[in-house]
């Protein structure tokens, strides 16, 4: 299959949708660079689902454009659908059957043929070390087997670029892991994964560029290093062997918070390569030397509250 080329593998610019009066998208502008994890936060009702819903032509937006793999999404929505896959927030496998026949399916429906077929099949049950359990049926699946299940249908077309809606959501933290493996070994193939989730802990450990939707517009983007360190409250934290060295320190630093009792203080900062280096030069010109460093800055829920409100993200409610 010929990959999209280097690039982005979305650009949306201006998209907008309505439910009635209800605006669920406001003019949203994202690119998302191919061969990478791009994830898309926001409260419940953001948009996100919908965002999702209109990139991989499920329904139709109001005004905007996009573009998907290369293919315009109004003009060429056919080429779009044959460069996707779709993972939502609940696994689209069939209970009655086997893993082997949900994955015979839905080469089917691609059209592979049998023989190509049977070997896509073989080759995704191993990928996804779901070989011993092939010919059971589904519903004696963990959440995860399940949940590895539903991404491997979703690979039987090759896509390109694949959305995944929330796809740890339910899972265990064995299953997760599991599961964030899966994706990287899937962007180090060259396809680009679109990925929503609940769980900042999991955009923050994933995804090369995040994007926080709130109300409908995007009002944050940037690597997770970048949107932390936009934030007040980040500190470098120093320990000293003794209370002159903190006392020599805190004259350097008029806004350190300094504890005597534990030989710290604690310097605003981004905690940059820069910041940190010039902080270091200014205690070796005064002869300060520093027992212990550790840079704190503020995590991704910080963020998120900080932009949106709420402390968390939560899941939408699909539309």
């Amino acid at each position: 299959m010929t990959r999209v080329p280097s690039g982005a593998a979305v650009e949306v610019t201006g998209l907008r949708k309505a439910f009635g009066d209800k605006v669920v998208l406001d003019g949203v502008d994202l690119e998302v660079a191919s061969g990478t994890v791009f994830a898309l936060l926001g409260p419940n009702g953001a948009g996100k689902t919908t965002a999702v819903r209109i990139l991989s032509t499920l329904i139709r937006a109001d005004g905007g454009q996009a573009r998907v793999a290369g293919h315009d999404l109004v003009k060429e929505a056919d080429e779009v659908r044959g460069a996707i896959g779709v993972t939502g927030q609940f696994s689209a496998v069939d209970d009655l059957l086997t893993g082997e026949e949900n994955l015979v399916l839905m080469a089917d429906l691609h059209h592979l043929g049998r023989a190509e077929g049977r070997r896509r099949t073989a080759e995704l049950l191993d990928r996804f070390d779901l070989t011993d359990a092939a010919r059971k049926v589904v519903s004696t699946y963990s959440g995860g087997m399940r949940r590895r299940l539903d991404l491997a249908m979703t690979l039987v077309g090759d896509p390109q670029v694949i959305f995944l809606d929330e796809p740890t959501t339910g899972l265990d933290p064995r299953s997760r892991r599991t599961m964030w493996e899966t994706i990287r070994s899937l962007v180090a193939s060259g396809v680009t994964i679109f990925l929503t989730t609940q769980y900042l802990d999991e955009a923050d450990e994933l995804a090369d560029r995040i994007a926080v939707l709130d109300q409908g517009k995007v009002v944050a983007v940037g690597t997770a290093e970048e949107l932390k360190r936009g934030l007040p409250g980040g500190h470098v934290r120093l320990r000293f062997a003794d209370l002159t060295q903190v006392s020599a320190a805190a004259g350097l630093f008029q806004d350190a918070t300094r504890d005597d009792d534990a030989l710290t203080l604690e310097v605003p900062s981004d905690g940059g390569v820069r910041a940190l280096r010039n902080l270091l030069d200014q205690l070796e010109r005064e002869g300060i030397e520093v027992e212990d460093l550790s840079v704190h800055t503020p995590d991704l829920d910080d963020v998120f509250f900080a932009l949106t409100g709420h402390p968390t993200a939560e899941k939408e409610a699909v539309r």
